[in-house]
């Protein structure tokens, strides 16, 4: 099981992740897609990635912009997985947004 980060550990972590802030025991980032489409593909890419990874975030999908939220529930916060997850995310976006 995934530990619980500390605050000093999040506020450390969120440093390497730009666009990323803390919201109580989640961690949030909103990005706008150049299109529809994108956003939806850019869901689609993060879906495999949180699957293969048994760490699912949640995902607010308006128009072309997307609202990603992790937090390890199980554990009542954040830990390790919703850092790397984060990353992922952000992988994804740069990606699409290029």
């Amino acid at each position: 099981m995934a530990e619980l980060l500390n605050d000093d550990a999040v506020t450390e972590a969120l440093r390497g992740l730009p666009g990323w802030e803390r919201d109580g025991n989640t961690i949030v980032h909103s990005a706008k897609l150049p299109s529809f489409p994108a956003a939806i593909a850019v869901v689609d890419r993060v879906a495999e990635l949180a699957e293969r990874a048994n760490h699912h975030p949640d995902i607010d999908i308006r128009w072309r912009t997307l609202t990603f939220r992790c937090s390890t529930h199980s554990e009542g916060g954040i830990t390790d997985l919703d850092i790397a997850l984060a990353a992922q995310i952000s992988e994804q976006i740069r990606s699409a947004q290029s």
